[in-house]
């Protein structure tokens, strides 16, 4: 007999109370986050803006979207926002669609180096419609070279220049790349999906005033629903809210809207600044244990979120360590790093990530422990012995932590 969807519902519940997520873009969005977005708010039809709507009996949508609106602002000191993009990538989309023209130039991080398909990957639109300059890390260091990307600029003076990474385990030098890109006559989008709620937390330098434009995700370090904000300075606003809607979005999803209210409220809260200084500290207490027991880190180490493994030297592929660390219920995801000769699909690195072992309540003393787990499964891969006593490991420590 076929499972229901509720059976289904039920299943991933128990999968993510059994296992250790390290997906460096996932976290555990609380109670009240999942109640508003299953609310009634999702009965309703919005489009258009606060004030100026298409339909009637939106007198309490237009007070909620006004404090999503409010909270975003004041928590990244922005002078507008847009809280209806449905998600990051549609949300990048739109921002070009406000700012350029198909075919103007626009710089944006190689996908292998570690940005993002919408930073201008030629299978994504945004490398079809424009005309993107790709730049990467220092093949040595693997870090950004602010001089090197300041001299492409210069040659190929984009319109835009887009700065912000979904594999790079390093703070971004936002004022610097401000500069780069007034330089070039351009504007700065700063896509900050991944470290916003580092930002929010005080713990990783704010975009703006440096960047013209902001965009972010809300359900990676900040803890919110599955969606994304666009900000930016005055003179875009306008552009930017025609490009959603009635550009390429419609009515917007009231519910979510919600959600990311109540996920700005909660970053702005103290409590939400020890959250991300404990999923920095656990970062860096994981890179830590991960270099002891001999592993190669691209960068050497993080601090933000994020650590991306380089497994060359450990003989085995991103996918198979990850087929064998979910066998035992460590979750990663398998990925590029710089300079990689292999496949996107396997590729020669792992990404890991601490936002949702952090939500957890996990420390530095468990990140230590995950560091000993990963590296017995990722050295003996196929022994059945190793691979069962990881599985109690992990089944003892997740029954300490339940997921909230």
């Amino acid at each position: 007999m076929s499972k229901t969807i509720e059976d289904l519902i039920k299943a991933e519940a128990k999968r993510q109370q059994e296992t250790l997520s390290l997906i460096a873009s996932e976290n555990i969005a609380p109670a009240e986050i999942r109640e508003a977005t299953g609310s009634v708010l999702m009965n309703k039809y919005s489009e258009g803006y606060p004030g100026k709507r298409y339909y009637g009996g939106n007198e309490v949508v237009d007070q909620i979207e006004t404090i999503a609106q409010n909270t975003a602002k004041k928590l990244f000191g922005a002078e507008h926002a847009n809280v209806q993009p449905y998600s990051g990538s549609p949300a990048n989309i739109a921002i070009y669609t406000a700012l350029l023209k198909f075919g103007d130039t626009v710089m944006g991080m190689s996908l292998p180096h570690g940005g993002h398909l919408t930073h201008g990957h030629k299978v994504n639109f945004s490398g079809k419609a424009y005309k993107f300059i790709q730049y990467g890390v220092d093949p040595e260091t693997g870090l950004l070279n602010y001089d090197e990307i300041e001299t492409m600029a210069k040659i190929f003076k984009p319109k835009i220049i887009v700065c912000g990474a979904t594999a790079y385990p390093r703070e971004i030098d936002f004022a610097r790349f401000g500069k780069i890109a007034k330089k070039a006559g351009g504007y700065l989008l700063a896509d900050i999906s991944h470290i916003a709620g580092l930002i929010a937390g005080g713990v990783h330098p704010q975009p703006f005033p440096h960047a013209d434009i902001v965009m972010t995700t809300t359900h990676k370090t900040l803890r919110g629903p599955r969606g994304a904000i666009i900000m930016c300075k005055k003179q875009l606003a306008e552009a930017i809210d025609k490009a959603i809607f009635p550009g390429l979005q419609g009515g917007p999803h009231d519910n979510i809207t919600a959600a990311k209210a109540i996920c700005l409220q909660n970053a702005s809260k103290p409590e939400f600044r020890r959250y991300a200084l404990a999923v920095v500290a656990n970062a860096k207490a994981l890179a830590i244990g991960l270099r002891k027991l001999g592993f190669t880190l691209v960068t050497g180490g993080t601090n933000n979120h994020m650590i991306l493994i380089d497994l060359t030297s450990k003989n085995i592929t991103g996918m198979k360590a990850e087929r064998a660390l979910e066998k035992v219920g460590i979750i990663t995801n398998k990925n590029m790093i710089p300079g990689d000769l292999r496949s996107p699909f396997d590729p020669s690195g792992l990404r890991l990530g601490t936002s949702v072992l952090t939500s957890r309540g996990m420390g530095e003393r468990e990140m230590a422990e995950v560091s000993m787990m990963i590296a017995k499964v990722v050295d003996k891969p196929s022994s059945p012995a190793v691979l069962s006593a990881v599985k109690k490991e992990v089944q003892v420590l997740t029954r300490k932590f339940p997921v909230k």
